[in-house]
């Protein structure tokens, strides 16, 4: 049965021109679409999720592999790679394009980005015009894996709904690793270590203060769309951490006091652990499958999928909530390990949230339901044809 759930009252963004030059496999490729969701098939290794990676540096940060940007281009080619698209964005049409190119210094160190044509300040302007989230093979074990995978996963999702999330977290973490610094001296400086302390105390609740509040609007989300004949089961989530647990209803200033005065009772502890032992950095995001009352990490490997699928999709629909504009889903290999109630119901699914979905697949006749809901194109050996 599939969940009668409404759709999105959002405005549409897709891409309408995606193309590649020297990127991974793809010396060179150009794809044409309209605002149908995209399907990309073709044996292992020839290049699909490539293309999802593209799309993925359309937004801040290394993509959805997180690779190093020195190694996105195309061997042989020097490093150099680009990134173009024409995009029908939350501020209408819109041009981007993104890469590293050699110049008369060598290669470029870090990516640029050009919005129609002119230089960005940083890459955070990209979520301007787009919110990008995506679902790999990878993130299978996100539920049993590391809580660094789990905080990371969290800070994408707060990333979608706060635009300063992302720097934030970049700043307390310089903060943390200049602590760590003046802490592995023998004799820090103490006014440095009360600045660089105080900088990380109101960064540290911010960042905590900001994944909390997701984590409510997402649990809202879920709860009101709750459909108990879905496939996709709901999660009950939350975040675990010693600052978390002091933090109550207390106002902000108060908590960065509280913070602060944690910070300096554990500088000896933490000289010797060579590590702040105690911040946002440290917490850890917890899922419930809701209906089992049973801990993710517990479920089966089937479950934790389906979970994770109800997580993101759940996840999209905030995103649009918030925003006033749908996002782009990356759905690598979405359904492989899904039967054919599943598949059908998740491309329903996509289609209530209002989004372009991209999705990947060996076997053209995994999306045989979707129909004229979807561009086709398939992928042979770095070439892309429809």
């Amino acid at each position: 049965m599939i969940p009668d759930i409404p759709a999105c009252d959002v405005t549409p963004v897709y891409l309408e021109k995606l193309k590649l030059t020297t990127f991974r496999n793809h010396a060179s490729a150009s794809i044409e679409l309209d605002a149908r969701h995209v399907v990309i098939t073709g044996e292992n290794g020839a290049g699909k999720t490539n293309i999802l990676e593209a799309v993925s540096y359309l937004s801040p940060g290394r993509g959805m592999r997180r690779a190093a940007y020195d190694d996105v281009g195309q061997q042989g080619a020097g490093g150099a790679w680009t990134v173009f698209a024409k995009m029908n964005g939350a501020q209408g049409e819109v041009s981007i394009g993104t890469g590293l190119q050699q110049t008369a210094h060598g290669l470029e160190t870090g990516r640029k980005v050009h919005v129609n044509g002119a230089q960005a300040k940083t890459s955070d302007t990209l979520l301007e015009h787009s919110r990008i989230l995506w679902l790999t093979p990878a993130m299978d074990g996100l539920f049993a894996g590391p809580a660094s995978d789990r905080r990371r996963f969290l800070d994408r999702m707060v990333l979608a709904i706060d635009p300063a999330h992302g720097r934030r977290v970049a700043d307390f973490e310089k903060s943390m690793r200049a602590r760590n610094k003046l802490l592995s001296e023998d004799y820090p400086d103490d006014q440095w270590l009360d600045a660089v302390e105080g900088q990380m105390a109101e960064l540290g609740i911010a960042v905590a203060a900001a994944r909390q509040e997701v984590l409510a609007l997402l649990s809202e989300v879920i709860i009101h769309n709750n459909e108990p004949a879905s496939p996709f089961p709901d999660a009950r989530i939350s975040i675990e951490g010693q600052l978390e647990a002091v933090t109550g209803d207390l106002p902000a200033s108060d908590l960065e006091g509280e913070y602060l005065s944690r910070l300096k009772a554990g500088r000896r502890l933490d000289a010797r652990a060579g590590r702040t032992l105690e911040g946002p950095h440290r917490s850890d995001l917890v899922v419930f499958h809701r209906p089992k009352s049973m801990p993710a990490g517990q479920c089966s490997t089937g479950e934790q999928k389906a979970l994770l699928i109800g997580l993101i999709l759940a996840h999209a629909r905030l995103v649009g909530e918030m925003n006033g504009f749908a996002p782009i889903l990356l759905l690598d290999e979405i359904a492989a390990h899904l039967d054919e109630g599943r598949r059908s119901a998740l491309y329903d699914m996509l289609d209530r949230l209002g989004c372009q979905a991209w999705m990947t697949g060996t076997d053209r006749a995994l999306f045989t339901s979707l129909d004229n809901r979807a561009s086709f194109l398939t992928v042979d050996n770095g070439s892309v044809r429809a």
